[in-house]
């Protein structure tokens, strides 16, 4: 029998904890539990868990620093739970790198839906390289996106995206000089049909170009069309 999937709960509330368990084993997940944001990073490190449900406001460190940490050494899949739904919090918890993100109150429900739906991504990602060439006056440059480890490359240099910016930029790509309409992006990236606003596209756009900058300083690549969307062109 197939190893079932295990889901990292790092919550500091018990009766929160104890629910999103009950339905996520009855769901045919194993879980683990821990309250605090002080060790995770070594427990993910010695455990890889196949997903993380992360609270945003835990005692000794908090949802943030705890996704920014794992992000140095681990792409897996991390969904930020929190109460406070100010734009800011939200676009920046997805900065750093979060796959998804589930405002409190919730309905354990819809969490094992969004859990299904990250795991449902990351499998149906082809293992494959995808290479593109750019081209530049007089030089040639070529632009790699490893779908396996979310990198991308410029000659000898690499960048590491999050899966969202890495959605973005294959979709844009595979396209270059069509406008994509924010909305278009947004059901592209987004499959399951989350309500997600503009403001996030354009986040998560302006930290896809200064990632690519750090590799390609010289090209712009991603174009914004003014009251439209966006469009991949040299």
């Amino acid at each position: 029998m197939e190893a079932m999937e295990q889901i990292l709960i790092v919550e500091d509330e018990p009766k929160i904890a104890d629910l999103l368990q009950k339905y996520l084993q009855n769901a045919n997940y194993r879980t683990h539990w821990l309250n605090s944001g002080l060790g995770v990073g070594d427990w993910v490190r010695q455990t890889p868990p196949s997903l993380i449900l992360l609270d945003l406001m835990l005692p000794g460190k908090d949802g943030l620093e705890v996704c920014k940490e794992i992000r140095q050494f681990s792409l897996l899949p991390i969904i930020m739970l929190t109460a406070r739904v100010e734009e800011i919090d939200r676009l920046l918890g997805l900065e750093l790198g979060a796959d998804d993100y589930i405002c409190k109150p919730f309905s354990p429900r819809e969490v094992v839906a969004r859990v299904k739906a990250v795991l449902r991504r990351g499998q149906i990602m082809p293992s494959d390289t995808l290479s593109m060439a750019i081209h530049s006056s007089p030089k040639t440059a070529l632009l790699a996106l490893d779908r396996d480890r979310l990198l991308v490359r410029a000659g000898q240099q690499e960048i590491t995206l999050t899966l969202v910016e890495f959605e973005l930029l294959a979709t844009l790509q595979q396209q270059p000089g069509r406008i994509f309409g924010r909305d278009q992006l947004m059901n592209k990236v987004y499959t399951d049909n989350r309500i997600v606003s503009d403001r996030t596209i354009d986040s998560h756009i302006k930290k896809l170009r200064k990632k690519l900058s750090e590799i390609l300083p010289d090209q712009e690549l991603i174009h914004s069309v003014y009251s439209v969307g966006y469009k991949f062109e040299v």
